[in-house]
């Protein structure tokens, strides 16, 4: 039996076992420490994944809404992949400031850093992901390390980040709050562009056509890319999908984060 040949037949049975599996799936799990009746209703998360298997890659996802709105979901575009997947639910801008929302996200992630093996997850195979709201955390979570670093995680050890259309500026319903409309755009404290470091890991953003997108969306990432390769970061990949705009961009956008996870973990990568 020739290498090739014994390599393929290997991949085959992998992916047979993978699609044999059986999956379960716990919803509203307490993640927070807080005490407030608005963190106890909000601060949970479900947890989607295969039975009887151990140590699979763990995508943690973060809806979007624009910071006011939606609620944690599990997307179907992960399912039966041999993926550990865990559907965020965080407090909602104008009811807490951007600072507690941001907070809310880092505790669920450290949260899953210290519980996911319980559910078959391998914590050194974390990636972080979300759409449009759920994609501007991420990118504050990857290049503002303070946001985890709170809760004794190190940023840098996510495996990788996976920002759908997220915000590059500070987030158009932040600035709401500050008295300011969706066109004037800001750079503070609150925008992940300001924080562009060359030593995180590999960050992977995507977004809808340029012509489609919301405010300059995908814009906002070039800029963002841009910027992470002159401070010096190799691994920032910049996707646009042409024809589709801010929520058709989603379904595609799975198939990339999923080849940046094979790779990663030395798999097969299809085109």
């Amino acid at each position: 039996m020739n290498k090739k040949f014994y390599l393929l037949l290997l991949f085959c049975v992998v992916c047979l076992a993978v699609c044999a599996q059986d999956y379960k799936q716990k919803n509203d799990i307490p993640y927070t420490t807080k005490t407030d009746g608005y963190a106890q209703e909000r601060l949970k998360l479900d947890v989607y994944y295969p039975e009887r298997v151990h140590d699979c890659p763990v995508v943690v996802w973060f809806h979007g809404g624009g910071l006011e709105a939606g609620n944690k979901e599990i997307p179907e575009k992960l399912k039966g992949k041999g993926i550990v997947v865990v559907g965020v639910n965080y407090r909602l801008l104008p009811k807490v400031t951007i600072r507690e929302t941001l907070d809310d996200s880092a505790e669920a992630v450290a949260w899953v850093f210290r519980h996911i093996a319980e559910y078959g997850g391998d914590p050194n195979k974390i990636v972080v992901s979300g759409h449009s709201a759920g994609g501007y955390i991420t990118m504050l979570l990857c290049l503002n390390k303070a946001w985890l670093g709170a809760y004794g995680v190190d940023a840098d050890s996510v495996m990788m980040y996976v920002p759908f259309s997220g915000q590059a500026v500070t987030h158009y319903n932040v600035r709401k709050m500050q008295g300011l409309t969706p066109l004037q755009v800001t750079i503070d404290e609150f925008a992940p562009i300001y924080w562009v470091r060359k030593d995180c890991p590999p960050l992977v953003l995507i977004c809808g056509d340029r012509e489609l997108e919301l405010f300059g969306r995908y814009d906002e990432n070039q800029y963002l890319a841009r910027m992470m390769k002159l401070v010096g970061h190799e691994q920032t990949y910049l996707y646009e999908i042409d024809g589709h705009g801010h929520g058709s961009m989603v379904e595609p956008s799975f198939h990339i984060l999923e080849k940046h996870l094979n790779r990663m973990l030395g798999r097969k990568v299809d085109p």
